[in-house]
C-alpha cells in the first residue's frame, strides 16, 4: 500500500472512531436527558425534606415551617422538617450538599449567611458558590439598629453625636455575625471609638441595653420588632438600601448619611446537580405559595418583604453576595474560626 493510500485510510480511521464518539456521547446525553425528564415528570413521587439550619422554635424555624405546611397544600404530599442547627448553618448547608440531588432534600436558609460562612469558616467543606444552586428566592429583610426606648436619641445621627463624646467609654453589644457587621459598619462610618461586647443570643442583650451597660445594639427584623411592639427597644434605622415596604416609617442606614446595604434573604437551595426541570418545578411551587395573601401578611411580621425570583436571578445574588462579604467581614475585623 502506498504511503497516500495508507495516509487516507488512518484518516479514515480517525474519523470513523470520532464519528463514533460523538454518536456514544450524543446517546448518553439523550439518556441523561430523558431520565431527568422522567423524574421531573414523577417528581414528587415520596415525601419531601425541608432542612432547617436553626433549633426549632426559633425565630428562622417558624419561617421555615410556614413554608413547609404551604409546599404540603401545593403538592399534596407529606413535608417535613429536619433541624440540624450549629456552625452558623453549615451543617445543615453540608447535610443538603451531600444528599441525592433530587429535589427530595430542600435547605429552606438564609443565602447571605452561606455568603458569609465562605469567609468565615476556614477550611469550609461547603463551596456555596458552586455546590449550591437556588431553586427559588422567599424575602428581602434587613437588621435594624436600635436603642433602650427611654433613651433620649431618636436617629442614627443623634446617638453617632453621643457616641463620639463618650469615645471607647462607649460600648455596643452584638450576637451573630449579621449584628456584628451591621454595627462595625455604622461605627466606621461614623467615626466611632465605641466597643463591643459580644452575647451568646440577641436575647442576652436586653438586661444591658436597658441599665445602660451599652449604648446601642443591631439585631435581626424579627427580634427587633417583636421588641419594638413589647416596648423593650426603639428601632432608629434599618440596614437595607432603600426603605422596607414591611416597615415604611423606619428610614434607612443610607440615607441618614450611613452608607450600607445589608439586606438578607431566605431561599430554597439543593444541590447543584439537581436536574433543571426539579428546580424549576420547586420555582413553580413557590410562586403558588407567594400568590397565597397569607404569605407577604406572614413574612412582613418578620420585618420582610416577599421576594421571589427565577433560578438564575438568585444564583447571581448568591454569588454577589460571597463576593461583597469579603469587604464586610474585613470591616468588622472578623477571622475565619474552626
Amino acid at each position: 500500500m502506498g504511503l497516500v493510500s495508507m495516509g487516507i485510510s488512518i484518516f479514515g480511521d480517525v474519523k470513523s472512531v470520532w464519528a463514533r464518539l460523538a454518536l456514544s456521547l450524543t446517546i448518553v446525553l439523550g439518556v441523561t436527558s430523558a431520565y431527568e425528564n422522567a423524574q421531573a415528570q414523577h417528581y414528587p413521587s415520596q415525601d419531601i425534606h425541608l432542612v432547617s439550619a436553626f433549633p426549632p422554635g426559633s425565630g428562622a424555624d417558624v419561617l421555615v415551617r410556614f413554608f413547609a405546611e404551604r409546599l404540603r397544600m401545593v403538592t399534596g404530599r407529606t413535608v417535613l422538617v429536619e433541624n440540624k442547627a450549629g456552625a452558623s448553618g453549615n451543617i445543615a448547608t453540608e447535610y443538603v450538599v451531600r444528599s441525592k440531588p433530587d429535589g427530595y432534600t430542600i435547605l429552606v436558609h438564609s443565602a447571605n449567611t452561606l455568603a458569609s460562612n465562605y469567609h468565615l469558616i476556614r477550611n469550609n467543606p461547603v463551596d456555596a458558590g458552586k455546590q449550591i444552586q437556588v431553586a427559588a428566592t422567599i424575602n428581602r429583610q434587613a437588621f435594624m439598629l436600635v436603642v433602650y426606648p427611654k433613651r433620649p436619641w431618636k436617629s442614627a445621627g443623634e446617638l453617632a453625636e453621643y457616641a463620639k463624646v463618650k469615645g471607647d467609654k462607649g460600648t455596643y453589644a452584638v450576637s451573630g455575625n449579621g449584628s456584628i457587621i451591621m454595627c462595625s459598619i455604622y461605627k466606621e462610618q461614623a467615626g466611632l471609638a465605641t466597643v463591643d461586647v459580644s452575647y451568646k443570643s440577641a436575647n442576652d442583650t436586653l438586661n444591658d441595653i436597658a441599665s445602660g451597660n451599652v449604648d446601642f445594639s443591631c439585631h435581626d427584623p424579627a427580634f427587633a420588632l417583636s421588641q419594638q411592639r413589647e416596648g423593650r427597644l426603639r428601632i432608629l434605622a434599618i440596614a437595607s438600601g432603600q426603605r422596607m415596604a414591611s416597615t415604611p416609617d423606619i428610614p434607612t442606614m443610607t440615607e441618614l448619611g450611613y452608607p450600607m446595604d445589608l439586606v438578607g434573604w431566605f431561599a430554597a437551595m439543593v444541590p447543584s446537580t439537581t436536574p433543571r426541570p426539579i428546580i424549576d418545578q420547586i420555582n413553580a411551587w413557590f410562586a403558588k405559595i407567594h400568590a397565597d395573601p397569607e404569605t407577604p401578611k406572614f413574612l412582613n411580621n418578620f420585618g420582610g418583604v416577599p421576594w421571589m425570583s427565577t433560578p438564575e436571578e438568585g444564583q447571581a445574588r448568591l454569588l454577589k453576595d460571597i463576593k461583597d462579604f469579603a469587604d464586610y467581614i474585613r470591616i468588622a475585623k472578623l477571622k475565619p474560626q474552626g
